[in-house]
């Protein structure tokens, strides 16, 4: 009996490391992936499709303050939990949308993905909620949703604030179109690995911390899980607008407020590995193209953060609340 309890004692011990490795799991909708706040749901039908998005509404229903803070392509909601227990200590009500196809809202077999389209999603979200006038921050692709939302409902808007948005150039003047297999064929081909050397050397300047790593948690659940084919299926189809829609056009009609904070090491550049023949145009130069939207935008403030890159909220929290803090005004 002494023998055969050793035995067992000894293949739980070869095998204990083999079960604990096992990677978590996530479904197409993040189940089982806690985000910081409660998540609440805004279920709307949109081009004949019953969605479901998925929110995080925080602060007092009656703050006189209220801020919506968009999420960039990579990511969704979760990333803004430093900046929201900021904003709650400052007494706002804080609005933290996943957009379809992202993070924990649906993701529908097809969509005709537009900023015009997300934007009025969005500006759904808000109606059912009663909130008419806020403050609205866009960060990466989220800037470019946040400008043609200032653009389609300027009435709504006290504030614009722009966080190292993407489409700060046409895109579509200097890169091939793809068709959107292209890009499902490169998500479908996704690996954690590959993610993080993206980020590190695009987003960290080549550096890598645990809390770096925390942010593609969500990432490598879904990559783990069997729903990962219509997750790069949205992922494909998100670039979509990213490519075909030139927000620049639309800086000049911006009227709202608004103040762009740029970490000037930026080099984000959609498309550069597919440019159109004879272009030699250098994409990302996020040091010249962040004074140029700033001329764009009539009356806007650019704050310049040195240094940093794609991610300023993530890679230098301090230096970034300052100038998040002089945006606000405060």
């Amino acid at each position: 009996m002494k023998r055969l309890y050793l035995v067992l004692l000894s293949l739980f011990t070869v095998l204990a490391p083999v079960f604990a490795a096992e990677p978590v799991k996530y479904n197409k909708e993040l189940d089982g992936f806690d985000y910081p706040f409660e998540v609440q749901t805004f279920s709307f039908n949109s081009q004949s499709k019953d969605l479901a998005m998925r929110y995080m509404d925080v602060g007092a229903k009656d703050a006189k303050k209220v801020i919506v803070l968009l999420h960039g392509k990579n990511f969704s909601g979760y990333y803004w939990e430093q900046v929201a227990n900021d904003l709650l200590a400052k007494g706002y009500r804080v609005i933290i949308p996943d957009q379809i196809g992202f993070g924990k809202s649906t993701k529908p077999e097809f969509y005709q993905y537009s900023f015009g389209q997300l934007a009025l999603n969005t500006k759904s979200l808000l109606d059912s909620l009663h909130i008419n006038k806020f403050d609205l921050v866009g960060h990466s692709m989220g800037g470019m949703l946040a400008t043609t939302f200032a653009v389609n409902y300027p009435g709504v808007i006290n504030k614009l604030i722009l966080i190292n948005p993407i489409g700060l150039e046409d895109y579509s003047r200097y890169v091939q179109f793809k068709d959107v297999n292209f890009f499902y064929k490169n998500e479908l081909a996704s690996s954690v690995d590959k993610a993080r050397n993206y980020q590190k050397a695009n987003y960290y300047d080549g550096k890598w911390s645990d809390e770096y790593e925390k942010l593609l948690l969500p990432m490598q659940g879904m990559l783990a899980g069997e729903d990962w084919p219509i997750v790069a299926w949205n992922n494909a189809l998100t670039y979509g607008p990213i490519f075909s829609e030139n927000v620049v056009d639309r800086f000049s009609q911006i009227t709202s407020e608004t103040v762009l904070i740029i970490g000037t090491r930026d080099q984000t550049g959609p498309g550069r590995g597919w440019l159109k023949e004879g272009v030699t145009r250098t994409l990302g130069d996020y040091k010249k193209l962040g004074v140029n939207a700033h001329q764009l935008i009539k009356g806007s403030t650019l704050i310049e953060l040195e240094g940093l890159g794609h991610m300023p909220q993530v890679e230098n929290y301090e230096v970034f609340i300052k100038a998040f803090n002089q945006a606000l005004g405060q």
